[in-house]
């Protein structure tokens, strides 16, 4: 039954991230919106929902803090191992134009949190800042999203189809990946692996899984902007929506440890990303290893 979880999990994963790059695609068309909007919003917040979820039930719980390690570890995956792996198997080159602004937010997002991380608190005001820094990000990107292309082609499917396309395969996409998180502990467990090793690999990398298939699925169908939008997007969202959100359900005592180290590594992904972007005007294959290779080194140090 476990090995039957697992490979449900995995074909879930699949046809939902195949059902929200469609769906999205299609409300992006629908509204002359750009994909690159698409991905950093409604996919790239929509793929967050497991960390949403983890987050807000160990707040709900009295331990806030494992909302910092699960966004922290997120974000970290997001960049070095999901891109990294999306790059490989298709090079995803986009105008720097259409990426300065939101790699802006991202590195502006991890520089405050870093900031509040500090003094090893983050109160009920800095939640406040921080879902206050994701208003403006939405308002800027939707401002400035319009895109000058024809309208509704003839043929497309109707939006009330688009918009069910993008939700379930949200919904499948979650499911996906609890399933596979599940059934991979399990199996993990009964191979003798140790909880620290399931801890820092399957169940770390398990809240990604829907990142990890949404911006893989978009790159093999060639839509670029998706693909790197959805963790831009859903790095932005992790930090000021998810972190912002649980400090205003209870303010967040935080370890010096995510202050001293991991924080360190969160930057060095954010700011590796925008300077490969800048200079190689996207991430061609070489780039999508240099992330792999530097995962690699975090898993190894960690």
């Amino acid at each position: 039954m476990t090995y039957l979880l697992f490979v449900v999990g995995l074909v879930a994963l699949f046809f939902g991230g195949e059902a929200l790059v469609r769906g999205a695609t299609a409300i992006a068309r629908h509204f002359r919106l750009s994909p690159m909007v698409i991905g950093l919003t409604i996919v790239g917040f929509g793929t967050s929902a497991p960390e949403m979820l983890v987050s807000v039930q160990a707040a709900l719980a009295g331990q806030p803090a494992i909302a910092i390690g699960n966004v922290l570890g997120s974000n970290i995956a997001n960049i070095l191992l999901i891109l990294g792996i999306s790059a490989v198997v298709a090079p995803l080159i986009i105008p720097v134009k259409k990426l300065w602004r939101d790699l802006g937010f991202m590195l502006l997002a991890t520089a405050a949190i870093w900031l509040m991380l500090l003094d090893g608190n983050v109160t009920r005001f800095d939640g406040l800042l921080l879902i206050a820094g994701l208003i403006v990000f939405l308002v800027t990107a939707f401002v400035t999203s319009k895109v000058e292309t024809p309208d509704v082609e003839q043929g497309d499917s109707p939006q009330w189809k688009a918009w069910a396309m993008t939700l379930g395969g949200l919904i499948v996409l979650v499911i996906g990946a609890r399933l596979l998180v599940d059934s991979a502990t399990e199996l993990a467990r009964a191979f003798g692996i140790s909880e620290a090793v399931i801890g820092l690999t399957i169940v770390a990398v398990g809240t990604s899984l829907p990142e990890l298939a949404t911006s893989l699925i978009a790159a093999i169908r060639k839509q670029t902007e998706i693909a790197v939008g959805n963790i831009v997007g859903s790095n932005i969202f992790n930090i000021f929506g998810i972190l912002g959100t649980t400090a205003l359900i209870h303010p967040i005592v935080a370890d010096p440890r995510f202050a001293a180290i991991d924080m360190i590594w969160v930057s060095i992904a954010a700011v590796g990303l925008s300077v490969l972007a800048f200079v190689l005007g996207g991430l061609p294959r070489i780039a999508g290893f240099v992330l792999l290779a530097t995962y690699a080194g975090y898993v190894a140090l960690i």
